[in-house]
C-alpha cells in the first residue's frame, strides 16, 4: 500500500494536461519540473536515460515522454501549446539533448533517469512514474531519498551537528530528513515554505542549498488527520452521519489539503469547466498529424439523429462525450486526467455525457465528479491507475468504478447505492489489458473507454434498483491490483503483445513513423 496519501485533486481527477498519456506525458512534466528546479532553471546538456527492460522504452516517444519532460524543463505550463515543439525550444536555447537507452536495473516499468549539467554543476535524477501523472523522485546522485511533489523541499548539505533540531523548530517545517553521501551529510527538509540561509544558524558551515517548488495543487501537511483512507474506514466514519458521498469527498479533500470544503468545491467547478470545454470541442470536430483515427465524434453525432442507428438512449450520449474527449486527447487538445489521460473518455465522458443530456445543473455535475474522485482516492492508495502496472483495468476499468458511483450521484442516489456502484463496475473489469496500437493511445483504447462507460451506466442502474453487490469495494480493489500485477508484461503498455503485435498494427506503426519523416 503507498505511503503518500493520495489527493482528489492531485491524483483521482487531475492533472489538468495536454498530450496522449498521463503516466508519460504529465509524470514526465513533473519529473523534469522538478530537475529545472534543482538546476536552478540552468542547463546546458540533458541525458535522459530509459531501461531496455520497462515499459517505457518502446513508448517514451510515441506516448509523450520525451515531450513531458521538455515541456517541464523549459519550465512551460503543462497545457502550454509550444509543448509539442519543446524540443526545438530546447534546442533553440542552445542546450544539448541526448536520449539512451540503457540497461541500468531499473527496479520500476516506468523509471526515468535524468543527468542535467550547467556550467558549474550536474546530477543525476531518478524517479517513477505511478500512474495518473502521479510521480516518486527515488534517488538525487547518490542520495536514496523520496520526493512526491506535494511540499516544499529544502536541501542542505551541512555537517552542523544539532541542525535537524534547529530546523524541526523552524516555523513552516513538517519534518526533516537526514542523509549521508559522499559529499556528508544532506538534510531534506519538508514544509509549507522554503528554507532559506538567513534562518539557519550563522556560525555554521553550509556548503549547498537546493530549493524544489511543489508541482501538485494540493499539497500535503505532517499534521494533516484525514477521515478515513479506505472504504471501510469510510463506511464506520458515516454511520452516524449518513453524509452522501460527494459530501465524504470535501471532508476528506478538505482535510487531505487543509483548504475549505468551499475551496474544494469550486476547484472541481473549474474542472467541470474545463471538461465541459473539452467536449464541446470534440464534437465540433479536431485534427492532428501524427494520429490513427481522424476525429470520430461529429460523426457519431451527425448519426444519432438518423433512423438507421441504434437509439440507445442516453448511452450514446455518454459514447458521444467518452468520443470527444478523446478525440481532444488524440489531437493534443487541453484534457483533464480522470484518472489518466488514457482513460479521459471513460469518466468525465458518461457522467457530464448522461448529466448534459438530462439538461442537470451545473453543481449536480460537479457533485458527481467529488464522488467518483473519493472512490479514485481509494483505487490510487490500495491499487494503481498505472497501465504499466495493472493494464486497462487499472485505467478505464477504475475510471468505470469511478463513473458508476458519480452516475448515482447524479441520480441522487444513496451513499451506499454509489459504493456498491463502484463495487460491482470494477469487478466486471478484471483482466482488461493494455495493447495500444502503435504505441499511440488511440486503439483499442477509444474502444474500451466507450465499453467502459456502458459498464458503468450497467451498475449505475443495477445499484439503483437494490442489486447486492456482495464483495466489499476495498476487497474488489485489492483483488483487481493482484490480477493486474499477474498480466504479462507484453499486456501492459508495452506494446508488445496484443492487438499491438498484430501485421496491421505494426504496419500502421511503420506508416505513422514514416509520415513524421516525411
Amino acid at each position: 500500500m503507498n505511503t503518500y496519501f493520495p489527493s482528489i485533486l492531485n491524483d483521482a481527477i487531475g492533472p489538468v494536461m495536454r498530450g496522449a498519456s498521463s503516466s508519460h506525458v504529465a509524470a514526465a512534466y513533473r519529473i523534469g519540473k522538478l530537475g529545472r528546479d534543482y538546476m536552478d532553471g540552468e542547463l546546458t546538456r540533458v541525458l535522459i536515460e530509459y531501461d531496455p527492460n520497462g515499459s517505457l522504452e518502446p513508448t517514451h516517444d510515441s506516448q509523450g515522454s520525451d515531450m513531458g519532460l521538455f515541456t517541464g524543463l523549459m519550465g512551460w505550463n503543462i497545457t502550454d501549446d509550444r509543448m509539442v515543439d519543446a524540443a526545438k525550444h530546447l534546442e533553440a536555447d542552445g542546450i544539448d539533448v541526448k536520449i539512451a537507452i540503457t540497461s541500468y536495473g531499473a527496479v520500476h516499468p516506468n523509471t526515468y533517469k535524468l543527468t542535467l549539467t550547467n556550467d558549474h554543476e550536474s546530477c543525476c535524477i531518478l524517479a517513477i512514474s505511478i500512474g495518473g501523472g502521479i510521480i516518486e523522485v527515488i534517488a538525487i546522485d547518490d542520495l536514496k531519498l523520496s520526493m512526491y511533489g506535494d511540499y516544499f523541499e529544502t536541501l542542505i548539505w551541512s555537517d552542523a551537528p544539532d541542525l535537524k533540531e534547529h530546523l524541526l523548530a523552524s516555523d513552516g517545517v513538517d519534518n526533516v530528513l537526514v542523509h549521508k553521501g559522499i559529499q556528508g551529510q544532506v538534510l531534506q527538509i519538508k514544509g509549507q515554505r522554503f528554507i532559506s540561509r538567513d534562518k539557519l544558524p550563522v556560525n555554521i558551515d553550509i556548503k549547498a542549498i537546493k530549493t524544489l517548488a511543489p508541482i501538485l495543487p494540493v499539497g500535503s501537511s505532517s499534521n494533516t488527520v484525514l477521515p478515513f483512507t479506505i472504504s471501510e474506514e469510510m463506511i464506520v466514519y458515516n454511520r452516524d452521519k449518513n453524509l452522501p458521498l460527494w459530501q465524504l469527498a470535501l471532508c476528506y479533500e478538505s482535510a487531505r489539503g487543509n483548504i475549505s470544503e468551499d475551496i474544494v468545491f469550486e476547484k472541481m467547478r473549474e474542472i467541470v469547466q474545463i471538461l465541459d470545454k473539452s467536449i464541446a470541442a470534440g464534437i465540433q470536430g479536431t485534427q492532428y498529424m501524427d494520429r490513427i483515427y481522424p476525429a470520430q465524434a461529429p460523426a457519431f453525432q451527425d448519426k444519432m439523429s438518423g433512423n438507421n442507428f441504434l437509439n440507445m438512449g442516453l448511452y450514446n450520449d455518454a459514447i458521444l462525450a467518452v468520443t470527444a474527449l478523446m478525440d481532444v486527447k488524440s489531437s493534443m487538445g487541453v484534457i483533464v486526467a480522470a484518472p489518466t489521460a488514457g482513460s479521459c473518455g471513460t469518466l468525465p465522458g458518461t457522467c457530464l455525457g448522461v448529466a448534459n443530456a438530462l439538461n442537470m445543473p451545473e453543481d449536480q455535475k460537479v457533485k458527481a465528479m467529488l464522488s467518483a474522485g473519493l472512490i479514485g482516492v481509494f483505487i490510487a492508495r490500495m491499487a494503481t491507475f498505472s497501465a504499466e502496472l495493472g493494464g486497462c483495468q487499472a485505467e478505464t476499468g477504475s475510471g468505470s468504478g469511478m463513473a458508476a458511483a458519480g452516475l448515482v450521484t447524479l441520480m441522487d442516489g444513496t451513499f451506499e447505492q454509489c459504493v456498491s456502484a463502484a463495487s460491482m463496475a470494477l469487478q466486471n473489469t478484471f483482466g482488461l489489458i493494455c495493447d495500444p496500437v502503435a504505441n499511440r493511445v488511440e486503439a483499442p483504447c477509444l474502444g474500451k473507454n466507450v465499453m467502459m462507460a456502458g459498464n458503468a451506466l450497467s451498475a449505475a442502474n443495477m445499484a439503483l434498483a437494490g442489486f447486492d453487490h456482495l464483495i466489499p469495494l476495498d476487497e474488489v480493489i485489492i483483488a483487481m491490483h493482484k490480477v493486474g500485477q499477474a498480466l504479462p508484461c507484453e499486456l501492459r503498455c508495452t506494446g508488445k503483445g496484443g492487438l499491438a503485435m498484430t501485421p496491421t498494427a505494426k504496419a500502421i506503426e511503420r506508416e505513422l513513423a514514416q509520415k513524421l519523416k516525411a
